[in-house]
């Protein structure tokens, strides 16, 4: 017994001193430096047209939790740490593409710190057409294919994001597993970005989910390629500069 309960300790130093776990610790403490409040951003939503939305729109079968998009208190929370972290709520006003949009809190906070946005996304799911119009949020309607440039929007941005990335995925296996991009893909992707839509110092944010057994996006393949393309990598999320010989970093720099 003793022996098993020195393991399991063993294991959890371990965890606490992995890279991951200091990228952790620094995030929370860059974020404690600038708080922002969660509670006034949710003061000037209204929950109850959400609610109403969803009610008109409600989940398709097999739905996961974690689609629960009329679920304010979580979505601005996770969309108030996504704004640390690049520094938005102290940041000049910026340009922002965000792609994969989906039901438009990244945007809406986004303008509420003097940012303005534009979101692009398929319009296949008819709540999000509703909340993105609460929100005032306009975006352009766009399906992202490999190998396949994105529309012409008419101009050039300071920032580009994509959040939980799942554009990637093409279709599942008969063992229920993704046939993803490879990184040919990711290449012809980042280019079309670079080249069309990025600001010569703009930048590209791309936050990945971790994989169904917990492990990272980035296999050793694909962090060797996202390191060929000058990616900035933490946890789950690849930052990219406009020009792939510069280093980019998570505060606007001008």
């Amino acid at each position: 017994m003793i022996a098993f309960w020195a393991v399991r300790l063993s294991q959890k130093f371990q965890k606490l001193f992995t890279r991951d776990a200091a990228e952790s610790l620094w995030e929370h403490a860059c974020r404690w430096t600038h708080p922002v409040s969660s509670r006034r951003i949710l003061d000037t939503i209204d929950r109850a047209e959400l609610v109403r939305l969803r009610e008109d729109y409600p989940y398709r079968p097999n739905a996961r939790k974690i689609n629960a998009y009329e679920d304010a208190d979580y979505w601005v929370g996770v969309n108030v740490k996504r704004i640390q972290d690049l520094w938005l709520d102290r940041s000049p006003s910026l340009h922002i593409l965000d792609l994969g949009c989906g039901p438009g809190y990244f945007l809406y906070l986004c303008r509420l710190f003097g940012h303005k946005g534009l979101g692009l996304d398929p319009d296949d799911e008819p709540f999000f057409r509703g909340t993105t119009k609460l929100f005032g949020v306009n975006r352009a309607v766009a399906r992202i294919n490999a190998q396949t440039p994105l529309p012409d929007l008419g101009k050039k941005f300071d920032l580009a994001t994509a959040h939980r990335v799942c554009f990637h995925r093409i279709a599942r296996t008969e063992s229920g597993e993704w046939v993803e991009w490879n990184p040919a893909d990711w290449e012809f992707f980042i280019n079309d970005i670079r080249t069309r839509f990025l600001k010569p110092n703009g930048r590209l944010l791309l936050e990945f989910n971790r994989r169904a057994d917990g492990a990272s996006f980035f296999t050793p393949e694909l962090r060797a390629f996202f390191k060929s393309q000058g990616a900035r990598i933490v946890r789950w999320k690849a930052l990219l500069a406009a020009d792939p010989s510069q280093r980019p970093q998570f505060k606007h720099v001008k």
